[in-house]
């Protein structure tokens, strides 16, 4: 039995597709009875459990061939790194009583850091606590989500400017679609992880920077779009008017930060590099459900 954390999100839900078209077996771990049937539809067993709730997660864990991990952040949370540090706990706890023959996580590209990388960092926890269990571990590290796009979109398309953290807009930064993510990982939960521990990164066929972003998104409207640098002294006002708490906007900016040094990025001592295959036209396409 393959069991999959986080299974109504884009990653899990790819995964859960992937390894059930593969014929192997899935259970669901879900907090939301309303997404249940849709799983069911696939094949899934369905288990209810909050990831924050290591008691509940506990029978969802049981005789399990490989678990996959995510710990997902809610970007209006208070405090988002004590939400993630909880789910970290809950989940560590879970495993460490049901000991499940392997575990895969997924993770972020610069978790390898132990300090000044924002969210990654929160990454870096999760893998030294998985680490920490003595079990067989892989960690997929992914790159930026394509999909992460989604909400600048209207308002680029409506003003002609999309704004970017990225600096300069013609950096190329790794970048990668969320289902590409979860298909690569139910590859490696299906082929096993022996003994030890391994590291893997997501990203996508090549790298793009903002600036073809904005090209890509003025071809699929017939729009002039022009990439402009978001000044660092604009970035947490901007990111909380858009929704995010101040806590998870914090974590944001020193990402970016980390991205703009050159520090997110695959780790030189792995180099183990697993490409998606949908292109940057063909996921933001999807999003605006444009026909290719």
């Amino acid at each position: 039995m393959f069991v999959i954390l986080g299974a109504n999100g884009k990653v899990g839900r790819h995964s859960i597709q992937t390894l059930r078209q593969l014929g192997a077996p899935v259970r669901a771990i879900i907090r939301n009875a309303d997404h249940a049937a849709a799983l069911q539809i696939l094949g899934c067993d369905i288990a209810m459990a909050d990831i924050h709730d290591g008691q509940a997660l506990r029978p969802a864990l049981r005789d399990a061939q490989a678990v996959q991990v995510i710990c997902p952040i809610s970007p209006r949370s208070d405090d988002a790194g004590a939400q993630m540090r909880s789910s970290i706990e809950a989940i560590v706890t879970a495993l460490a009583e049901t000991r499940p023959a392997s575990v895969l996580a997924i993770s972020d590209y610069g978790a390898h850091h132990a300090s000044e990388t924002g969210i990654a960092l929160t990454f870096h926890h999760l893998e030294e606590a998985l680490r920490g269990l003595g079990l067989p571990l892989s960690v997929l590290r992914s790159a930026e989500h394509m999909q992460n796009w989604a909400r600048l979109l209207p308002r680029a398309i409506e003003t002609g400017v999309l704004p970017s953290l990225h600096h300069p807009v013609t950096k190329l930064f790794p970048t990668v679609s969320a289902a590409d993510v979860g298909e690569i990982a139910a590859q490696l939960l299906t082929t096993g992880s022996g003994a030890g521990f391994r590291v893997f990164h997501a990203e996508g066929p090549e790298r793009y920077s903002t600036a073809d972003v904005a090209s890509a998104l003025a071809s699929l409207t017939g729009r002039e779009i022009a990439a402009r640098e978001l000044p660092r002294a604009q970035w947490l006002p901007a990111l909380v008017q858009g929704g995010l708490s101040a806590s998870y906007a914090e974590l944001v900016a020193e990402m970016y930060d980390a991205h703009n040094a050159g520090r997110i990025e695959v780790e030189e001592v792995t180099g183990n590099v697993r490409r998606g295959e949908t292109g940057l036209h063909q996921a933001l396409a999807a999003m605006l459900g444009s026909p290719l």
